[in-house]
């Protein structure tokens, strides 16, 4: 679901040696591999001989290995084996026999990625996650830490000149989608635009507005997100709402362009996208509030979102609207669930019975990683974290939509929610996407079917039984 399902299982890390003679890379060489989730030691292959070194000691999930340029010590990022359901990463060094294996910093709490080691060999370059927006760091040996490019926007580092001093990466924000940039890794100066491949795109076009909110849950949490505005807002005028929630759920939403919200925005509707409790970049603490116990808190910072969005005065309660695709199909069927709030719904790629998920998943050990016990000797969390448990409470009239090869979300959890809503006699649709995967936009034409089904199904819907269009759910 989400990052996790969909960004944590891309293939093996790997990092060659300067003289070419050897591979540093991370893996599971163990007996009884099949069954090792969140495992992983820091290896090296030698290439003439194939003989495997494993350098790293303590068990635990060791990751994303680069070794120096003089080839004499190795980054990496990981934890100690767990049983929480969430870990924060952290950088770790060690010399490149794997002595002297050491955690650099204990007080960064960002997700950290695409490391780079600086040209003397003192410290690495980062991506890191923070408060909504991706920035570029620097982390000394010393476990220093200082900011190369700041701002309200997502700049990835992927690359660096030779002389070690200019980093590469994309850049996007609020109205840009992205493009590639360089940017001086002393931190000075503004980051400069190297391509312009979406001028075409924007051309002509007048964008929503996007609005940063903080706010309050009912429970006191502190929560981020981001309104996109129609391009003609009026706030003398009530606007329909939809709520869209991330994957994850140990995700992050960027503050930064995305399409769909703002083709929604162009169609009128107020976008509200928001980190609730689970997400990365607001510290360890924030995304472990859902250990063990997913879907809860997280609910009541969504909830809170739109309480503050309304609380703006430009929005109509009868046209509140939800939807999210796979740990954001989990969460929106888990909304409808708890609240009548909503006039329709739009699932997608959801998890709605963890039970039978874990059976048919692609992922069964991330599934077994949400509960302390396996269901066998307590079915209790299992089923009450199940969605599908909750929708004799439904009333909200929901589109159901999976891509029809999805192995993470398999149809049958779609398949498992529609039927009950459909005994239940809740307005609903089941909406398969042939040679689709996980998600339901992968390819362009599903990107833009999800959008065009998605608002047709909206606007049916406003909270007083009242349709725009005649409709036959027969």
């Amino acid at each position: 679901v989400g990052a996790q399902f969909d960004g944590l299982f891309d293939g093996a890390g790997l990092s060659w040696m300067p003289d070419g003679g050897s591979i540093v890379f991370d893996g599971w060489n163990e007996p009884g591999w099949d069954l090792a989730y969140r495992r992983s030691h820091i290896y090296v292959i030698e290439i003439d001989s194939t003989d495997i070194t494993q350098l790293t000691d303590e068990v635990g999930f060791w990751t994303a290995p680069e070794v120096s340029a003089d080839g004499r010590q190795i980054a990496y990022t990981g934890y100690p084996a767990t049983e929480a359901t969430y870990e924060l990463p952290r950088v770790h060094v060690m010399n490149s026999d794997g002595s002297d294996a050491r955690q650099v910093n204990d007080d960064f709490e960002r997700p950290v990625g695409n490391m780079i080691w600086a040209s003397n060999n003192r410290g690495v370059y980062f991506t890191g996650q923070d408060e909504g927006y991706v920035n570029v760091f620097y982390m000394g040996l010393n476990g220093d830490v200082r900011t190369v490019t700041e701002g309200q926007h997502s700049m990835t580092l992927n690359s660096m000149n030779r002389n070690g001093n200019v980093g590469v990466g994309i850049g996007a924000s609020f109205y840009e989608p992205g493009d590639v940039v360089s940017y001086s890794l002393s931190g000075r100066g503004s980051p400069q635009q190297l391509t312009t491949v979406n001028d075409d795109l924007l051309a002509n076009k007048s964008l929503g507005h996007h609005e940063e909110i903080w706010f309050e849950a009912s429970d006191g949490n502190q929560a981020h997100g981001w309104i996109v505005k129609p391009p003609d807002f009026d706030p003398e005028k009530a606007h329909p709402l939809l709520m869209e929630i991330h994957g994850g759920p140990f995700a992050m939403y960027r503050g930064a362009f995305n399409f769909q919200y703002q083709v929604f925005a162009a169609n009128g509707f107020v976008v509200l996208y928001t980190n609730p409790r689970g997400s990365t970049g607001y510290g360890e603490a924030f995304t472990q509030a859902i250990d063990h116990a997913y879907p809860s808190v997280d609910y009541l910072d969504l909830i809170g979102g739109v309480d503050a969005t309304i609380a703006q005065g430009y929005i109509d309660e009868k046209r509140l609207y939800v939807g999210g695709c796979s740990g954001g199909g989990v969460l929106s069927s888990w909304v409808i669930g708890h609240t009548d709030r909503f006039a329709a719904a739009a699932v997608r790629c959801p998890v709605s019975n963890w039970l039978s998920m874990a059976g048919t998943t692609d992922v069964p050990g991330f599934t077994y990683s949400f509960f302390q016990k396996p269901f066998w000797e307590d079915p209790t969390d299992w089923l009450h974290h199940s969605s599908l448990m909750h929708v004799g409470k439904v009333n909200t009239p929901t589109a159901v939509m999976t891509g029809e090869q999805d192995l993470r979300t398999p149809m049958a959890q779609s398949e498992e929610y529609y039927a009950a809503l459909k005994m239940r006699g809740i307005p609903s649709r089941l909406l398969r996407f042939n040679d689709q995967y996980h998600g339901t936009g992968t390819k362009p034409s599903n990107y833009m079917r999800t959008m065009l089904y998605m608002m047709s199904w909206y606007n049916m819907y406003t909270l007083d039984g009242e349709v725009s269009v005649d409709y036959d759910d027969e």
